[in-house]
């Protein structure tokens, strides 16, 4: 989910934050405990996310609030095993520790309680926002489970493997956790946002995988199922290697067209969700299609990150709504 090579936060930086987060929020009323948590988890998404924080402002409030916390309680797991120079042994044991938060929080029948008991202030906010909207709680379980294979990183057979086995967790409950706070347009309709919030996951983690191949090689991680390497002869191969280039673009431009199929069905199942929700959940295929067509039509090879300019993100919002950008980035 971060920026690759980028250290926006250490870990003493994170903690140092969220610790005094926590330590104004606990000694306030649950209305303004929440304001103080939603406030610093806005913080979060800006540093880390510059797309997702430009297409949630399109939200109303009260739903861009959850969203924001959403944001925050999945990014600190993501930082133990992407960034924080953490040993296998301490990545799992923050990991857990966090998982026991979490479970300690859904015990919690307030968010003062949760705080008291020492939660973290953002699976604290979190465990609301799970019990307001009737999430299944255990999502996050998966979520967690998914961060625990990346600290243990194993091949994936095939497509079907990786999605099952991984980008469920990776991004597809975390898309679950988004449709239940979007809403649907009416109760029949929310198995289709189910779905459209399933498909936009596995399209948003394909097209991360594919541009960031050799940075997740250095981690020791490979996400390309075995099955479409093995197919080109390179089921052992080495990503850094010119004389495998054209063989691994192949492989790269079926599952462009793959996470491009996926978009597609996403975008088709918009009218499920509530109208007020739609310009955001829109917008974010918009940007995240853009990105995964220039992978398909990359004839540089996997070593070329590709983006998406802030030209190009401002370009996919309505026009009429343009005046909520800056006054987002520049409010303190």
């Amino acid at each position: 989910m971060s920026p690759k090579n980028q250290v926006v936060w250490n870990e003493e930086e994170w903690n140092l934050f969220e610790q005094d987060a926590h330590s104004r929020a606990v000694s306030l009323s649950d209305p303004e405990g929440w304001r103080l948590i939603v406030r610093a988890s806005r913080k979060i998404m800006r540093l880390y996310t510059t797309s997702f924080f430009i297409v949630s402002r399109f939200l109303p409030r009260m739903k861009r609030d959850q969203v924001e916390i959403i944001y925050a309680s999945v990014r600190y797991p993501d930082e133990v095993v992407d960034t924080f120079p953490l040993t296998p042994s301490e990545k799992l044991e923050r990991l857990n520790a966090w998982a026991g938060a979490y479970d300690t929080a859904l015990q919690c029948k307030t968010l003062g309680d949760a705080l008291r008991a020492n939660v973290p202030c953002f699976l604290a906010a979190f465990a609301e926002v799970i019990r307001n909207n009737r999430i299944p709680p255990e999502h996050y379980c998966d979520f967690l489970a998914a961060m625990r294979r990346d600290v243990v990183p194993r091949p994936y057979d095939t497509l079907d493997d990786l999605i099952n086995s991984y980008i469920h967790g990776s991004a597809i409950v975390v898309g679950y956790f988004l449709a239940h706070v979007y809403g649907a347009a009416t109760p029949d309709d929310f198995p289709r946002a189910l779905q459209s919030a399933r498909d936009l996951g596995i399209g948003l983690q394909l097209t991360n995988f594919l541009r960031d191949i050799v940075e997740d090689h250095n981690r020791e991680r490979m996400y390309l199922p075995v099955d479409l390497l093995r197919s080109e002869g390179l089921e052992h191969a080495d990503v850094r290697d010119p004389a495998h280039r054209d063989a691994y673009l192949r492989v790269v431009k079926k599952l462009a067209a793959v996470a491009s199929v996926h978009y597609t069905s996403a975008s088709r199942q918009l009218d499920a969700f509530d109208s007020d929700s739609r310009i955001a959940i829109q917008a974010c295929i918009k940007v995240y299609g853009r990105l995964n067509q220039r992978i398909l039509e990359n004839d540089h090879g996997i070593a070329v990150r590709e983006s998406v300019s802030f030209r190009e993100k401002w370009a996919v919002l309505p026009a009429s709504k343009y005046w909520k950008i800056p006054l987002a980035c520049l409010k303190p």
